[in-house]
């Protein structure tokens, strides 16, 4: 049986970087599950890699069709924006192991679907002023920045990850991204390979 990593942290906190590091493992041989969001795309963004870029009449149609595992509603400065887990058929646990990021909503969400036994939580953490100053850094190289919306984002956050949230879900499986990405995601490597004996 399968397992499916579920990658936790607040924004800017490298959990995209790392993402992508495990991904590129040839080692680990984890495959992805890209979930969905009817937010803008952004500049440096593919279709089906970050996200699979929806709309809300195709949001509303696969809630309909009861393919949702899990779905999160933010108030963003430019009206809300949705992001969610979709059961589209790719996931196949009885041969593979699946790497996702999330919140610790969806994480849980998405443990209760598939079983505290296949879903894992690994929560990126990352000092709060280096992570403004990448957020800040991230925002200025986009074509048309939201700073507005990136500091309510940096704020939820505080509310979103609380120490009383992760408890609550049993985050345990830390892991500090202060200072190198490749080194964070090798660390996360190892703890998926104990995992698999």
């Amino acid at each position: 049986m399968g397992s499916i990593y579920c990658i936790m942290g607040k924004s800017s906190s490298g959990k995209d970087t790392i993402f992508k590091l495990l991904l590129a493992r040839e080692d680990l041989q984890l495959n992805r599950i890209v979930s969905y969001t009817t937010r803008p795309i952004r500049s440096n963004e593919k279709p089906g890699e970050e996200y699979n870029y929806v709309s809300i009449q195709e949001k509303d149609k696969l809630l309909k069709d009861g393919k949702v595992i899990e779905i999160r509603k933010y108030d963003t400065v430019h009206g809300p924006w949705f992001y969610f887990t979709v059961d589209d058929g790719k996931i196949d646990l009885e041969n593979n192991d699946y790497l996702v990021i999330g919140t610790v909503e969806s994480f849980t969400k998405i443990r209760d679907y598939y079983g505290d036994d296949v879903v894992l939580p690994i929560y990126i953490e990352v000092d709060d002023g280096l992570r403004l100053s990448r957020a800040l850094e991230r925002e200025r190289q986009q074509a048309s920045p939201k700073y507005e919306e990136m500091c309510r984002r940096f704020l939820a956050d505080q509310q979103d990850f609380s120490k009383e949230k992760l408890k609550a879900a049993r985050v345990s499986n830390l892991f500090n991204n202060d200072e190198d990405s490749v080194k964070t995601s090798e660390k996360i490597a190892q703890f998926i390979k104990k995992r698999r004996g």
